[in-house]
This record gives structure tokens, sequence and C-alpha cells, in this order.
């Protein structure tokens, strides 16, 4: 099914780069100042694009996140619990053998990403909010071999479970990201006002980036001896390896302002609940009430007020080819797709696209460089294309 986006798709502003940012209203922390010129409202970007949007599937139940199958189709989570295969058109019918997921709030079935040596060995991982009993739950990654055909899994086993469990079902985090030997799992800090702390106690997985080994376990070489690779994380919902130098950068929530686009390096911590360029969504001051300090790592990127944002990928592929390294990162508020143009590990410019149209989980690129999002709001997947 094909339909068009009413009128040309581009970015706000007009012609080039310019020194304005998108428009995007008032600040909620109008007080803090970046820490360089570009590190918030980069400048406006103008690429002239129209975009064809192609629904691939529709009818799915909260999409959260999607993997690529190198041989065709397109595994896609619902938080309800389901994990589909889409192929010719069509959701298929839920895959067996998915773990049992507490689907309550920001919690169910999340992420899912194919190991490196998918094609010999069908290995995929997943997160999800596992019930731990008492209304509790954890962020937890599992590892699993889906069948030839795409109908089941076996051999589930789960490869990290975030400690101690939750009573609060928010902030899960969890995306997941392979390199190499290891795993890369996103978590959250379950949002509540005490539990919020826990993003600075390296005795606990809540509000980190862990690095386990592919069958778990903490991964040699970590820098504090346990599963912890960063520290001070709010909600790190987007993550994705670029593919020019293969580092780790990390898209995450802040409050009311303060979404952080983060260069990941082991060790480093990113400050949460101490500093942020946001306020408490009651406008309160968060943490000291500064933006930044010495001792914290500085976000590459933020944005007030937010994106909310989702996942995220750097863009390679040979439909856009203008956009080769770019950010692509999917929008929850007010929704669509934000571009970032880089220069190094700096942006330089910004463009959004679809703004305020499409409620997007995930984003990803398809198999000729087509970009495939995810319509949280209707249950679509969609492609992307140039007309």
């Amino acid at each position: 099914m094909r339909v068009m986006i009413s009128s040309v798709i581009t970015a706000f502003l007009a012609t080039g780069a310019c020194a304005q940012g998108v428009e995007q209203g008032d600040k909620n922390a109008p007080q803090f100042a970046p820490a360089w010129p570009t590190q918030t409202r980069a400048p406006a970007l103008d690429s002239g694009v129209e975009l064809q949007v192609e629904v691939l599937a529709e009818g799915l139940e909260t999409p959260w996140g999607m993997a690529v199958l190198p041989d065709g189709g397109i595994l896609v989570t619902e938080r309800s619990g389901a994990l589909r295969l889409v192929r010719d058109g069509a959701a298929g019918a839920p895959i067996s053998g998915v773990p049992d997921v507490l689907a309550q709030r920001q919690g169910g079935l999340l992420d899912v990403a194919l190991a490196e040596d998918f094609s010999e060995s069908r290995v995929i991982f997943m997160t999800y909010a596992k019930p731990m009993g008492d209304g509790m739950s954890a962020t937890a990654a599992a590892r699993a071999v889906l069948s030839a055909d795409g109908t089941s899994l076996s051999d589930v086993r789960d490869v990290f479970v975030q400690d101690p469990p939750s009573p609060n079902a928010m902030h899960y985090g969890s995306r997941v990201v392979p390199q190499g030997d290891y795993l890369f799992i996103t978590t959250g800090e379950h949002f509540s006002q005490r539990e919020r702390e826990f993003a600075q106690d390296l005795d606990k997985t809540y509000g980190k980036i862990v690095r386990v080994n592919l069958s778990g376990g903490a991964a040699e070489g970590n820098p504090f001896d346990s599963e912890v690779w960063t520290l001070g994380h709010r909600n790190v919902q987007g993550a994705d390896i670029r593919p020019s130098d293969g580092t780790l950068w990390a898209l995450e929530h802040g409050a009311a302002g303060g979404d952080e686009l983060n260069k990941i390096t082991a060790g480093a911590n990113y400050g949460w609940p101490v500093v942020s360029y946001g306020v408490n969504y009651n406008g309160s001051p968060i943490g000291s009430g500064d933006a930044r300090a010495q001792e914290f790592t500085e976000p590459q990127y933020y944005w007030d007020p937010v994106i909310a944002p989702g996942g995220f990928v750097f863009y390679e592929g040979d439909m856009f080819p203008d956009w080769q390294g770019d950010v692509l990162a999917a929008s929850l508020n007010p929704g669509g797709l934000v571009r970032l143009e880089m220069d190094g590990d700096r942006v330089s410019g910004e463009a959004r696209y679809l703004d305020g149209e499409i409620r997007m989980r995930d984003v990803d690129i398809d198999r000729d460089g087509a970009i495939l999002i995810l319509d949280n709001s209707e249950g679509r997947l969609l492609r992307l294309t140039p007309p």
C-alpha cells in the first residue's frame, strides 16, 4: 500500500543552513546556556527532500522495536508481548517462545536485534520488562534462536536482568546493541524520585549502559569490574554503533527539557540526576540545579523542549546519499523524524520531517537504504523513500 504525504516534506526554514535553529517553541530551562554554540538548536537544515511513505504493515499493537533480516522480512516487537515477522506487506502471527513480559505502563516486550552472525546462527536478542513477582519487574535481555521459517523461538535464556527489581513499571531504557563478542544494553532508572538516585549507584544497574558477554555475565575489560559500562543516565531508549569508527552513541529522555544525544565512553558518568539541561515536570530544579559539572560528561547535543526520543540510527545507505553518517532519530512528542548532520563528534545542523504527524518509536534502515519507522500510535510499520 502506498500513500503520498501531502506537500513536500522539508526541514524548517528556507534555503541552506542558517544561524537560527529549527522552530520549536520556548525553552523549559532558559537559564542554561550550551557548553558550545551547536550543542543545542543547531542551524536548521533545508534538504528539499520529498518523502514517499509506504505502509508495510498495520494493525500492530504499540510496536516498539524492529530488526531487518538479511534475507527479507522485518521482526517487530509489540509492547503487549508479541514478536511478529513482517513479510510481503503483512505481519505474521505471533512467534512462539517469547518470554513472559510485564505489559503494564511502559513495560512489555521492547527491543529486538540480530546477532552479527545471524545468517548462520539465527540468534536474536530481545529486551523486555521481566515480571519478578509481587508487581515487581526489571529490564531484562534474552538470547534466542529464530526458527528457519520464522514462526518460533528456541533456546531462550536471559543474558541480563536488571538488579534490583522495581515496583514502578516506568523507564526501562531497553535498547540492545550487539558488537563483536559483547552486548550493550541500556536501562532506565524507573522514574520515581527515590529510584532515580540509583543512576549514580554502581551496585545497581539503574540508569546505566551495561556491557555483557553474548551468553551473559560481565564482559572482560569493563571499567568497574561489573556489568556497568557507563552511569548517570535517565532513560536511554536509543542506541547505535557509528559505522565510521565503531563508537557507541545513545539517545535518552530528559524531563522537561534535557533530552540528550551522548557519545558513550567506558566509565563515563553522564550526570543524571545531579545535573540536567532540563527541569522537573513541575518546573523545580533537578538535583544540584546546574546543567553541568566538571566530573560529568557533556551531551554532544540536547533538546529543550524535548523531542521525547525513541530509537535512532546513523544513516548508511544509497537512497539518501547526502545523509551518510547523519543521525536519524524517532520523536514521540511532538512526533516525527529528526535528522542531525554531524561534523566529527559535533552536530552541525538539524532538520525535522513529518513534524507532529507521526508518533515514532523506532527507526531502522532497510537493506536498500530506505528508512523504516514504527508508528507507535497508529500501529504501523512505514517505509520512507525518495519519490
